[in-house]
């Protein structure tokens, strides 16, 4: 909690075991969801399809400490997620994050998660910017210990190469990266696994700026999503 939890780690175990079925993993989405918009719940949704996850847990961060502070409060972000994914089978907000004192360390929610789910998968999703960045992130290398490494990946222009990792981390996931998605299903934690998802350029950044502009925002978030906004005049500049 905000570093003061020491999680006292985790035995990998291999699955399926004999005469079990291997579990679906749990996919967990973090964010300041500032706010909410559809390209979250679309990859939330194509994830789950794609790596058959049992479902997605989407985590709105209290104290981001890697980006600038949210410009919603913590409660109307909640209030917008929990709007959003209100009837989507498949899709659950984990509010912990909001009620824990100090910077949201991923590393503290997913042990908090291991001990909860015991042997489960864990599935870390991650864009690729975020991924890239891991080194920067609390207790990083705890990470692998704690859940798979899923990192979302949008189509690259023509002409347009990945950049390459930073050499820590790219040293850090060797021998980690796997060859299939159901390697995910093969152990508790410690893969990485790059999926490929539809484009969709769209962030809180812009529907901030539509907002902020008096402009619309509509089909970019969920309509009961722009009512609240509407409501409590939210990222009004």
């Amino acid at each position: 909690m905000g570093g003061a939890r020491q999680w006292r780690g985790a035995r990998l175990t291999n699955f399926p075991r004999r005469g079990r079925p291997a579990p679906r993993p749990v996919g967990i989405l973090g964010g300041t969801f500032d706010p909410v918009h559809v390209g979250h719940l679309r990859a939330a949704i194509e994830l789950k399809s794609a790596l058959d996850l049992a479902e997605v847990r989407l985590i709105p961060a209290r104290l981001p400490p890697h980006r600038p502070q949210p410009r919603a409060a913590a409660e109307h972000r909640l209030a917008m997620l929990r709007r959003a994914v209100r009837g989507v089978a498949g899709l659950r907000v984990d509010a912990r994050e909001l009620s824990r004192a100090g910077p949201s360390y991923t590393v503290d929610t997913l042990g908090e998660l291991r001990q909860e789910l015991g042997q489960r998968p864990i599935c870390l999703l991650l864009g690729a910017d975020a991924f890239a960045g891991l080194t920067g992130w609390h207790r990083w290398q705890a990470l692998f210990e704690l859940a798979h490494l899923v990192v979302m990946q949008r189509p690259l222009s023509a002409g347009q190469a990945a950049p390459p990792l930073p050499a820590k981390l790219a040293q850090a996931i060797g021998g980690r990266l796997a060859d299939s998605a159901r390697a995910l299903r093969g152990s508790c934690a410690g893969v990485v696994w790059r999926q490929a998802l539809p484009p969709l350029d769209i962030s809180a950044t812009r529907v901030r700026a539509l907002l902020g502009a008096g402009e619309s925002a509509r089909f970019l978030v969920a309509d009961s999503c722009l009512r609240y906004i509407r409501h409590h005049r939210l990222y009004i500049d």
